[in-house]
């Protein structure tokens, strides 16, 4: 689970309760991303709110599985293989196509990502993968190269973003030790017009 202690689902009282039933997957399951958080109950809110709106989030204009392939990507370059697995399940589950799916992973773990990805979505990619081991080296040029590739300055801000959140939490997973034991992959906060609904399906 992790190393450090978490309180499960059937153990939570007041707050903590709460905001697991917002959150909860099918058979009272919550997510071990999730769960760590059991301690300092803000944070999980915190945690599920940035989550939400910067994946899940109808005013985005960019494709999910486009920003889920993002994730995927940048967790595999921090060695998060408990992030590249939820989320590469969840970009399957969006795409609807196993073949293209696991075309777009062997991309990743190959690190050559214009196997699977035109210009204008491989410029938001290096984008990603510069901020996310480069960050020191990002510079305004960075942002007129998605510009040249027609992405607006939202759709820039909405890749920022979500390499942001995933180096946030790739972060927080291992440096607690976060394993899948019990999970369900793949799960996700779906209700892209209701902000306050949490729960993952």
């Amino acid at each position: 689970m992790a190393w450090i202690k978490v309180i499960e689902y059937k153990d939570a009282a007041g707050k903590l309760k709460k905001m697991y039933d917002r959150t909860k997957g099918p058979e009272d399951n919550i997510d071990n991303v999730l769960m760590i958080h059991s301690l300092r109950p803000h944070t999980l809110k915190g945690h599920m709110e940035l989550y939400k709106n910067v994946l899940h989030n109808s005013n985005n204009t960019l494709p999910k599985w486009y920003l889920e392939s993002i994730g995927v990507y940048v967790s595999y370059l921090n060695g998060c293989a408990y992030c590249y697995k939820h989320h590469f399940a969840g970009l399957k589950r969006l795409l609807n196509d196993d073949k293209r799916a696991e075309k777009i992973l062997k991309s990743v773990k190959k690190d050559k990502m214009s196997e699977c990805f035109e210009k204008d979505y491989l410029e938001g990619l290096n984008y990603a993968k510069k901020l996310t081991i480069e960050l020191h080296k990002i510079n305004k040029e960075d942002i007129e190269r998605l510009r040249q590739q027609q992405f607006s300055d939202g759709e820039i801000l909405e890749i920022n973003q979500v390499v942001s959140y995933f180096n946030y939490v790739n972060r927080s997973v291992l440096g607690l030790g976060v394993d899948t034991e019990g999970d369900i992959l793949g799960l996700s906060p779906n209700d892209e017009e209701n902000e306050t609904n949490w729960g993952h399906k």
